[in-house]
């Protein structure tokens, strides 16, 4: 043994976890629907490049609006 081990140790909130988790196992497939539903999207290749081909370049000076002072 290590001199510098530790006893395994957990805190309070990974018991609560672990115990929530096997109280109920469907928890895991509604955390993952969640996060397939907000964050994990299929990303449109043919739209982003439409979106960046349309892109207007930004003025050196971005609130001087454009005027033809001759």
């Amino acid at each position: 043994m290590s001199f510098f081990a530790r006893p395994h140790y957990t805190s309070e909130t990974t018991d609560f976890i672990a115990t929530l988790k096997t109280q109920r196992p469907e928890l895991e497939a509604a955390q993952r629907a969640g996060r397939e539903l907000l964050w994990d999207k299929r990303i449109d290749t043919e739209s982003k490049a439409q979106g960046e081909a349309a892109r207007v370049a930004q003025q050196p000076y971005v609130y001087q609006t454009k005027s033809d002072l001759r």
